[in-house]
């Protein structure tokens, strides 16, 4: 039997009709810093407490992912459009963490300032799915930093906010 085939642009339309909230992943390594965008990203399991993200092949901090030992897992408010924009550009900055505010967590990762929450996390394991390295992880530490704010979400290719409570 063939195998069916699924066209990049179909698979992304379609998996983009699952609303998903909105983090930015940050590593460190020796002396470098990155963060990246990421919605790829979810619980795994309470008792241990994990979690998991996908990173890219083809992203530009794939590499550290395969060398550090540790990841923050930022969750961005509503109001944090634009530092999931700043950090969705491909590249290596400038300066560490392009000059975004940030304090390093207990774990040796950036904690960006004024996230709605973060999660440092240790390394547990990584396997390959397809285009993608699956980064699971064991949080060391979390916290919720704004309790009051709403998600920043993404649907449909575009940005959105909480409507109403059902």
């Amino acid at each position: 039997m063939a195998e069916p085939t699924i066209e990049p642009r179909t698979f992304r339309d379609t998996m983009g009709r699952f609303a998903t909230g909105v983090t930015v992943v940050t590593v460190a390594h020796g002396d470098r810093l990155r963060g990246m965008t990421a919605n790829s990203f979810t619980s795994l399991s309470l008792d241990p407490p994990l979690l998991l993200v996908c990173v890219d092949h083809r992203a530009s901090m794939h590499e550290l992912f395969e060398e550090a030992d540790a990841f923050a897992v930022n969750v961005l408010a509503a109001d944090q459009q634009e530092l999931s924009a700043f950090f969705a550009t491909r590249g290596e900055k400038t300066e560490p963490m392009g000059s975004q505010p940030f304090h390093t967590g207990p774990l040796g990762s950036p904690i960006l300032e004024d996230v709605m929450a973060w999660m440092d996390c240790r390394i547990e394991s990584r396997y390959q799915g397809g285009d993608h390295t699956i980064v699971v992880g064991r949080i060391e530490e979390m916290k919720v930093e704004r309790p009051d704010s709403g998600p920043l979400l993404f649907f449909s290719g575009r940005y959105h906010a909480l409507g109403e409570a059902l």
